[in-house]
């Protein structure tokens, strides 16, 4: 028997990620927006969890993803004015959910017609198939190559890799601990602000998919006695509970940095990522760079 698919379909995603745009104020990052769509639709941690084949994107990243692309294509969304930012354009912010489907349709209806080498699939009801005709806006491509480089990399390079990345931030003294028995703890740095500096324990795993609350709860045990001040690095995403831990009241709070935020830290720091500025930005992941640190 086939396993029932519990993650909702494009068509399903439209109205509570219009939803979720409006309750962020007009606009926001897909981080932000799918974060609250999750919210609203009460997602559970295995929903979130579910991985997009092999990765490294989830079922819901993904599918939320062409659901901005949609959105656009119904003139509802828009991504154009500030990179990074999808915000409410056209009826987007009155348009009612009754109205949603129809739009839909029409919308992809249009799209097909001006898709001269998809003319045979006119008729198909599969809407990721159909989706393909649609630029891939909500995704960067080069961000998913990236990931898939880091999730390769030998565990201790991944972890030099940090601590350069912590360097180029700024952190003096930064070191991989590099034994065992370190309790969770893979490396530490001193970063300085002004004319105060204090110590900074770091973790950085590779994830698939998301990251709990416990591996939050698990990092500031490891903490107990050494520090105050902890940063969390993975590959996947956080879980709303892994967020809401790191920032419990009456605990040490924790930092944390997801696979999107280190892709971009990486990008801006210039390691293991070339940018070519042109009209466009031209990103070439160096996975030579990554295999050899």
């Amino acid at each position: 028997m086939e396993e029932q698919d519990t993650i909702p379909k494009v068509p399903q995603l439209l109205w509570p990620t219009l939803l979720a745009v409006r309750s962020l104020g007009g606009s926001g990052s897909v981080k932000e927006i799918q974060a609250e769509v999750a919210r609203i639709e009460q997602f559970t941690d295995e929903q979130l969890a579910e991985m997009h084949n092999d990765g490294p994107r989830t079922r819901l990243e993904y599918r939320g993803a062409w659901t901005l692309s949609h959105l656009k294509i119904m003139g509802l969304l828009d991504n154009s004015s500030r990179r990074g930012t999808w915000e409410l354009v056209g009826r987007g912010g009155e348009i009612t959910e009754a109205e949603i489907p129809h739009l839909y349709k029409l919308k992809l209806r249009e799209q097909r017609q001006r898709n001269r080498s998809r003319r045979e699939e006119t008729k198909s009801e599969h809407v990721e198939e159909l989706a393909e005709a649609v630029a891939e806006d909500g995704v960067d491509d080069w961000r998913a190559e990236l990931l898939t480089e880091l999730m390769t990399m030998d565990p201790t390079g991944f972890e030099r890799l940090s601590e350069r990345l912590l360097r180029r931030a700024g952190f003096v003294n930064t070191a991989v601990l590099g034994r065992t028995g370190d309790g969770g703890i893979d490396g530490q740095g001193v970063y300085r602000v002004s004319l105060v500096s204090f110590p900074v324990y770091f973790q950085c795993k590779r994830y698939k998919g998301s990251v709990g609350a416990p591996a939050v709860r698990d990092f500031r045990g490891a903490m107990v006695g050494r520090g105050d001040k902890g940063l969390l690095i993975t590959t996947g995403r956080f879980t709303t509970d892994a967020l809401t831990e790191a920032t419990r009241d009456g605990a040490p709070p924790i930092d944390l940095i997801d696979g999107e935020q280190l892709c971009d830290l990486l990008k801006d720091y210039g390691l293991g990522v070339t940018t070519t500025l042109r009209t466009v930005e031209d990103i070439t992941i160096d996975a030579d760079f990554l295999r050899r640190i």
